[in-house]
C-alpha cells in the first residue's frame, strides 16, 4: 500500500487541556498530533508538512528536475528547500526566520523587501555556477493575517508581486514561478501581466493544503524571456 493512501489512516490523538494552555492552542496541539502530513513528515526527515505541499505541487506539473537553480522565497522552517534538494536541484533560500542549515543549500535570514535582498539573491546564484539565471522561483511568502479578508488578500498579492516581479529579472527562457495565493486566485492585473509573460498559468491546491485553509498556488510555466 502507498504511503498516500496511508496518509489519514492513523489513530487520532486526543490532548488533555493543560493548566496554562489555552483553548486555541491546545485545539491547535491536538489538529498537529492528528495531522498525518506532520506524522509522514517526521517519517521522511521533513521538517514540516509543507515539504509535501511543493511535493504534490511538482506532481501535478513536473516542474522540478535535477541540476536546476531554483530560489525559495518564504522558505523557513526549510521543507521546499529540502524537497527540492533531494531531487538534486542548486537551492538558495530566504526568509526572516532563522533556518537550520540544510546540506547543499545556500541560505539567507533576511527580509526579501530589503532592497538589498534581490541583489544578494543574484550575487549568491553567480557563485553557485547559474550565472544566466534561475530556472524556478518558488514563494511561500505569506504576511501575518488580521482576520479581515480583503485586507488579508492585499498584504499577500503584494508579496506576490515582489516575488513575480523578481522572476521576470532573474528567470531563464522557460523558466517557471510558483507563489502562494489565496482563493480567489490571482488579481485580473497580475494575472494579465503572468499571462504574457509565460506560456501556461494554473492554479492548484495540494492535497496538503488544509481544507479550511484559503491558500491555493499560482503556477507559471513556459518563462518567455524579456527579450
Amino acid at each position: 500500500m502507498s504511503d498516500k493512501k496511508n496518509i489519514g489512516r492513523n489513530k487520532k490523538t486526543h490532548v488533555k487541556s493543560a493548566r496554562g494552555r489555552t483553548t486555541s492552542s491546545t485545539k491547535w496541539l491536538k489538529r498537529q498530533l492528528n495531522d498525518p502530513y506532520v506524522v509522514k513528515a517526521q517519517h521522511d526527515g521533513y521538517r514540516s508538512r509543507a515539504a509535501y505541499k511543493i511535493v504534490e505541487i511538482n506532481e501535478k506539473a513536473d516542474i522540478l528536475k535535477p541540476g536546476m537553480m531554483v530560489i525559495d522565497l518564504g522558505a523557513a522552517p526549510g521543507g521546499w528547500c529540502q524537497v527540492a534538494a533531494n531531487i538534486g536541484c542548486k537551492v538558495i533560500g530566504l526568509d526572516l526566520l532563522p533556518i537550520d542549515p540544510i546540506s547543499d543549500v545556500k541560505l539567507f535570514e533576511m527580509d526579501f523587501m530589503d532592497d538589498d535582498a534581490p541583489d544578494i539573491l543574484k550575487k549568491a546564484m553567480k557563485e553557485m555556477g547559474a550565472e544566466d539565471g534561475a530556472d524556478i522561483i518558488m514563494s511561500d511568502m505569506a504576511p501575518n493575517t488580521i482576520g479581515h479578508k480583503n485586507t488579508d488578500h492585499i498584504r499577500i498579492m503584494a508579496l506576490v508581486e515582489l516575488a513575480y516581479h523578481f522572476a521576470l529579472e532573474v528567470l531563464k527562457p522557460e523558466g517557471v514561478f510558483v507563489a502562494k495565493v489565496r482563493q480567489g486566485g490571482t488579481q485580473d492585473e497580475l494575472l494579465t501581466l503572468m499571462k504574457k509573460s509565460f506560456k501556461k498559468i494554473k492554479h492548484i491546491k495540494p492535497p496538503a493544503s488544509r481544507k479550511d485553509s484559503s491558500e491555493t498556488y499560482v503556477v507559471a510555466t513556459g518563462f518567455k524571456g524579456n527579450a
